[in-house]
């Protein structure tokens, strides 16, 4: 008399999860969101600035929603764009990239490269992200020159292990970057030193918000540091936030702004765009870029 019941229950189980996956890869991935911060990091009486913080695109390239979507957000009127990296899942992205990316290229920009900008992704078991220490496998090369090459020609800064002033709203910004420290591509003691008190905001960038990079440009007086890679979590729980991070960022920082701990700086983490093809599935995380609209202390 009991197995009934049993079986009923199973069967809901079994229902409920099939419909919270096909909810979160059919629905949630393709809701993509624009988040709106104001982040006091300007000397007093300073006019705002717009920086766009685009990450994670990871981008397939039949996936013109996405492209679309990310060419759009110029009617949000950015001074500036900073890109953090991963934007390509397929040795085809390019020009699905730079068709989502071409609104903006005529403006003040820069950007930093993740571990998908050299190397394509693997098919495994997702649930690998939750184990605290996992070996990284690359897969196919990626066409990583010919992007560089796009936006470099474009007039973007190239902040992989490098340090530069550009103008941007009418102020001078002064960007420190390094290659992406979740495989050991960073080379942050090759570009550190002291702000320029010439500059009139500092921005250090980075795909992977690894502490030992984001300390490091705290300490040289950078105030603002943008940072991707986590995807917010992707798959998060309700009331509890992310599982995981990816990096040794704490999971109550795996998206939005924060303060970083024991510096005056401000960290913006994007939980990006897109999925790794192997998990394309978000669950209470929606795909997003930010607009951070900087305001004076």
């Amino acid at each position: 008399m009991r197995k009934r019941p049993l079986i009923a229950l199973a069967a809901g189980v079994v229902a409920a999860g099939g419909a919270t996956f096909a909810y979160a890869s059919l629905v949630e991935r393709n809701m993509f969101t624009l988040r709106r911060f104001d982040v006091p990091v300007l000397e007093p009486d300073a006019e705002p600035l717009r920086i766009l913080h685009i990450s994670d695109l990871h981008m397939m390239p039949d996936q013109r929603r996405k492209q679309s979507w990310v060419a759009a957000l110029a009617g949000t009127d950015p001074d500036f764009v900073v890109v953090t990296g991963d934007n390509m899942s397929d040795p085809s992205s390019v020009p699905g990239v730079l068709r989502a990316l071409d609104p903006f290229l005529s403006l003040p920009g820069a950007f930093v490269f993740g571990s998908n900008d050299y190397r394509g992704p693997v098919w495994g078991n997702p649930l690998r992200y939750l184990l605290p220490s996992r070996e990284y496998v690359q897969g196919v090369d990626l066409p990583t020159e010919d992007l560089r090459a796009a936006l470099v020609d474009a007039g973007w800064a190239d902040l992989n292990n490098a340090r530069t002033i550009l103008k941007a709203g009418g102020r001078s910004l002064e960007l420190v970057g390094v290659d992406d420290p979740h495989v050991e591509r960073d080379d942050y003691p090759s570009v550190a030193g002291p702000i320029s008190s010439g500059a009139d905001l500092h921005i250090g960038v980075t795909h992977t918000p690894a502490s030992r990079v984001l300390n490091a440009m705290a300490s040289d007086g950078f105030t603002l540091l943008l940072a991707g890679h986590t995807h917010g979590g992707q798959v998060c729980v309700p009331g509890y936030g992310a599982l995981t991070t990816n990096c040794d960022l704490p999971q109550s920082m795996a998206k939005g702004v924060h303060r970083w701990p024991g510096s005056d700086a401000w960290l913006h983490v994007s939980a990006g765009l897109g999925t790794h093809p192997t998990a394309p599935i978000r669950f209470a995380c929606r795909p997003e870029a930010s607009v951070l609209t900087l305001i004076p202390r």
